[in-house]
């Protein structure tokens, strides 16, 4: 596996973050009503980041959670023999709420119907929406994002990785083959 290339440095990301900020805040015409759920691992610091921006442009911080999307996977049996499954409680409720999912990369599609599957348990939502820094294509349910911080055309061999500080020491968007 080697860098094949670098797609965004810390100062594009944090641009494309600030960006879905605001399509967030004007689709919902403010943060009124508003939560953000991270999907564990990368989507949780990146929803934490589209928060922050929100308290800047808005006034006002949305409440912010993640979700472990291990219970919800459809290829659990794949994953593990023994899976240990966990439910996915937020620390809100998500009734009559916009609730905004957070993730790092869209690729099939099937990381993000386990995610509305997690939310769903915890209740009813007035709308669910999708934020995504990369999508990288090759959908295999019909599902798409609502906000989109670069799309990367890539093939299927090839490995999207983002790269956060809080995992990684590095801040990056890298196409690795």
């Amino acid at each position: 596996m080697r860098v094949k290339a670098r797609i965004m440095d810390g100062a594009a990301m944090d641009r494309a973050l600030m960006r879905l900020s605001h399509e967030i805040t004007e689709k919902n015409r403010g943060a009124e009503g508003l939560c953000l759920v991270g999907i564990k691992r990368r989507g949780e610091p990146l929803a934490r980041r589209i928060a922050e921006n929100i308290a800047r442009i808005e006034g006002v911080e949305p409440p912010c959670g993640s979700v472990d999307i291990s219970f919800y996977r459809d290829d659990l049996q794949r994953v593990a023999e023994n899976p240990v499954l966990r439910a996915a409680p937020l620390p809100f409720g998500v009734e009559d709420r916009v609730v905004v999912l957070v993730d790092d990369v869209i690729y099939t599609g099937r990381t993000a119907r386990s995610a509305i599957d997690a939310v769903l348990d915890c209740g009813r939502p007035r709308a669910i929406r999708l934020a995504v820094l990369i999508d990288r294509g090759h959908r295999e349910l019909p599902i798409r994002p609502d906000f989109v911080g670069k799309s990367i055309p890539t093939s299927r061999a090839e490995t999207v990785e983002v790269r956060l500080p809080e995992y990684d020491g590095d801040t990056g968007v890298y196409i690795i083959e």
